[in-house]
């Protein structure tokens, strides 16, 4: 139950249009484009309509057309899917054209690009770098093939390996994409994973925990007893394992999922975990903007005939609160292994105190050993990143 009678700071209320949570830095545009649609996959995805290609690009400029007065001004731009490489190089060509027309990356910005490592080539990298892309995140998933057929992914490890060196050879950044806990893993197939990914040398990976989400086919043959998920030991060994392997080539585990050497952190994911302000154009893409919170429809033919009939394609939406807003932002920062919640950036952004807004959460989890406090700043403990989903809900309460 959020207490009303919690005010914001009379120093820190005076809010301007300047706010990381009004104006965004950041946009998301998304391709839902693939292949086919993998077992584990619950985004906004479509296998088999690739035909609607060039009318979903009319479509997703018409939006972004019809929501921006002037070019705007971003620190970075993240392009999810979907597979974004499942367009066409002409197509691929004419998005990349498209988001350079509607979007002024500021210098040095980060613009990331995902990507199945069986849709790259050097012509599609060629593009991609050609309109100043920085940053291709390979959906990579496994290096075991019996994982990879669990998970239904169509690419094969060799893919990886040439697509790190197609990016590699273009100069550009890269990060891979993990998935341990699939069903039929033990703990020697994930460390294999690890090894191989670190003899790639990279600067960035993300390591999730497989989770059955509601709707996708691995959650339907997990109620059919057609799969078997891994014990809750072996998946937190497998966590754990993680941890300690990559801080020991290098690599920082600064939010709970992701991990990279200084300087090679996602600039645009952690505008999410500050709780920051940013667009979202394309089917199913959130959005974030003076406290208001939308996602479009998820419906592809549904989202091209809005747009060609000059609609509005948005679904869900929720106007938060400031205290909302404030909890909200709270979850969000904690999540950042390294950064935390440092008390005077909270109150800076949110307007709030956080002692005020959270004393019981903090008090309780510094207790059981999940956070430490230093007074400045409150931080997740070994154990406290082991929980943290839960650590994160509390400052909702």
């Amino acid at each position: 139950m959020i207490d009303t009678n919690l005010k914001m700071n009379s120093e820190s209320s005076h809010f301007n249009s300047a706010l990381p949570w009004m104006i965004p830095r950041a946009a998301y545009l998304h391709i839902p484009f693939c292949a086919h649609k993998c077992g584990y996959c619950d985004f906004a995805s479509v296998a088999g309509q690739d035909d609607l290609a060039d009318r979903y690009l009319i479509a997703l400029e018409a939006e972004i057309r019809r929501s921006l007065t002037s070019r705007a001004p971003v620190d970075t731009i993240f392009v999810g899917g979907g597979t974004p490489t499942r367009l066409n190089a002409s197509q691929l060509f004419k998005f990349c054209e498209m988001t350079r027309q509607y979007f002024e990356l500021a210098p040095h910005g980060e613009w990331t690009v995902e990507a199945n490592p069986g849709t790259l080539d050097s012509e599609k990298v060629s593009i991609l770098r050609s309109f100043g892309v920085t940053r291709i995140s390979l959906g990579a998933q496994s290096f075991d093939t019996a994982a990879l057929a669990v998970l239904e992914r169509n690419h094969k490890p060799a893919d990886v390996f040439r697509s790190v060196d197609l990016i590699r050879n273009a100069g550009l950044n890269w990060s891979v994409d993990l998935i341990f806990g699939a069903p039929g893993s033990v703990m020697a197939t994930w460390e294999n994973d690890l090894e191989t990914v670190l003899n790639l040398a990279p600067n960035h990976l993300s390591c999730y925990g497989l989770i059955f989400e509601k709707g996708t086919l691995l959650w339907k043959q997990l109620q059919a007893g057609l799969v078997n998920p891994i014990d809750e030991e072996t998946e937190a060994n497998m966590y754990e394992s993680t941890i300690d392997r990559l801080a020991a080539e290098g690599l920082a585990q600064y939010e709970i999922s992701n991990y990279a050497k200084p300087g090679f952190e996602c600039r645009h994911n952690l505008v999410y975990w500050s709780n920051d302000a940013y667009f979202g154009f394309g089917l199913g893409a959130a959005r974030y903007q003076n406290g208001l919170r939308a996602t479009n429809i998820r419906d592809l033919p549904g989202y091209i005939k809005r747009m060609e009939n000059g609609l509005d394609a948005t679904g869900p939406s929720e106007q938060l609160s400031p205290e909302e807003r404030a909890r909200e932002t709270a979850t969000l920062m904690i999540r950042r292994v390294q950064m935390g919640i440092n008390r005077e950036d909270f109150l800076a952004r949110t307007g709030f105190i956080l002692d005020e807004l959270a004393t019981p959460s903090i008090l309780k989890h510094v207790s059981s050993g999940l956070i430490t406090d230093d007074g400045t700043t409150i931080r997740l403990t070994r154990s406290g990143v082991m929980l943290g989903d839960t650590v994160a809900a509390d400052f909702l309460e």
